[in-house]
């Protein structure tokens, strides 16, 4: 039997709410809400599979693919790391820390698709239509086929998905955190808000072609807030990366089931919203002075995309009983082990140094690539003497000294290659000239040992 709960009801308007309000959040009249019981939905409200009949059983090869060509995002290299655009029916989950930009790029977004003559709707929780438009007119995105609505109740959304032949072909919810469904209790952001709310529009845009962006906020941690569902019910899941206080941002794919993962693009921000970095091989060296010690190119990977990134150390003279290791863009763990290999293979004396390394431009990189150049700029900072003026290192380095390959070794040697650096250090290659220990990195270099 359903459960009976209490919900409110506008007298004037005949809106709902879940709890009480002074004023009636739709025709905003004053003390018109009143209190009635009604049944509580099955799990998933509205989304029962009574509400659009049985679901079929069908022999996989007749079942027909229907009309569910992908249109472009109005971006090229963004419809190459999503697989094919915007497939109809799918889901598009975007995280990304607040002001980072995802609003942003997303109005920027839909005005593209809205030139190419498609209905595009924008549903806000966290700004009004003023505000929107304000937006709009400054990132010269306005259109008559772009549409938009400033709401909190989920509810609000549901009639214009009723009708597959009059569907938007694109949603954009920003966010999914801010709305509520009168199918769930409690306050707009919590896990069960979260999770039916994200099930509903899931399911009624699947069933009408949409395709359906989502907003995620994240935590203080960089993951996507709420609960783990939320992200095996989409299709992709995009985080929007990158320091505030820096010009770039990196829109990274961390699921896709119509493409590559881990996938790689470089944005600027600029006056009218976020450019697209078309090559960013050397994006992250800026200004670089050469004749400066201490500081080394890395040739990294993320995804499919090699690009150079500037690593910097400097290694002065402790005055502290126990000098300082600070690493900003890396782990700071890696640092201390690879000074712990340097003292034990070079027989170098870090002890009464202090240490500081970071990865240049405000990036931050994870991959093992990154050891070489990092142990070169350390060793250069040391000696106090510069690197050669074009070289480039990756390879990993691990507790005896040695280097050992990374992945993607062939795709950083023809970027390498294509920039025009020499000498190129990596791990043994037909190409290159190999290194196999730290020490042969210690005589190439520097020629000590």
């Amino acid at each position: 039997m359903a459960k009976i709960r209490e919900i409110y009801v506008c007298r004037s308007c005949g809106a709902q709410s879940a709890q009480w309000r002074g004023q009636c959040p739709r025709c905003r009249e004053w003390n018109t809400l009143e209190a009635v019981q009604a049944a509580r939905p099955s799990p998933g409200g509205a989304l029962s599979p009574k509400s659009h009949g049985p679901s079929r059983i069908l022999p996989l090869a007749e079942v027909t693919g229907g009309d569910h060509c992908a249109f472009g995002t109005g971006l090229e290299a963004l419809d190459r790391i999503l697989g094919r655009g915007f497939v109809p029916g799918a889901a598009i989950l975007v995280g990304g820390e607040p002001g980072i930009g995802k609003s942003t790029l997303l109005l920027q977004l839909a005005g593209a698709v809205a030139r190419e003559g498609k209905t595009v709707l924008y549903a806000s929780g966290e700004e009004s239509l003023p505000q929107i438009r304000n937006r709009a007119e400054r990132l010269d995105v306005l259109h008559d086929s772009l549409l938009a609505v400033a709401t909190s109740r989920v509810e609000d959304l549901f009639p214009v998905l009723e009708n597959p032949e009059s569907a938007p072909a694109l949603m954009i919810v920003d966010s999914v955190q801010t709305l509520a469904s009168d199918a769930a209790e409690g306050l707009p952001g919590n896990v069960s808000q979260v999770r039916t709310v994200a099930t509903e529009l899931v399911e009624r845009c699947r069933r009408s072609g949409t395709a359906l962006v989502l907003v995620g906020h994240v935590t203080k941690d960089g993951t996507l807030a709420g609960p783990r569902l939320l992200e095996h019910l989409v299709d992709t899941v995009i985080s929007l990366e990158g320091d505030r206080r820096e010009m770039f941002r990196m829109l990274r794919v961390l699921k896709n089931r119509f493409g590559p993962n881990q996938e790689l693009l470089i944005f600027r921000m600029v006056r009218k919203g976020l450019e697209l970095v078309e090559d960013p091989s050397t994006f992250f060296l800026g200004a670089r002075d050469t004749s400066l010690s201490g500081t080394a190119v890395v040739m990294a990977v993320d995804g499919q995309r090699p690009f150079a990134v500037e690593i910097q150390a400097l290694a002065t003279k402790s005055y502290l009983s126990i000098p300082r290791r600070t690493g900003l863009g890396f782990d700071v763990n890696r640092l201390h082990l690879l000074l712990a290999v340097l003292e034990k293979r070079l027989r170098l004396n870090f002890g009464q140094a202090d240490i500081y390394a970071k990865v240049g431009g405000g990036m931050r990189l994870q991959e093992p690539g990154l050891d070489l150049a990092l142990v070169a700029a350390l060793l250069s900072s040391f000696y106090d003497i510069p690197l050669p003026e074009r070289c480039v290192l990756w390879g990993e380095v691990d507790l005896n000294g040695q280097i050992r390959p990374v992945s993607g070794q062939d795709i950083r040697m023809k970027q390498a290659m294509r920039l025009g650096y020499n000498p190129i250090l990596c791990p043994e290659n037909a190409k290159s000239r190999g290194l196999a220990t730290v020490a042969d990195l210690q005589r190439v270099l520097f020629r000590k040992g």
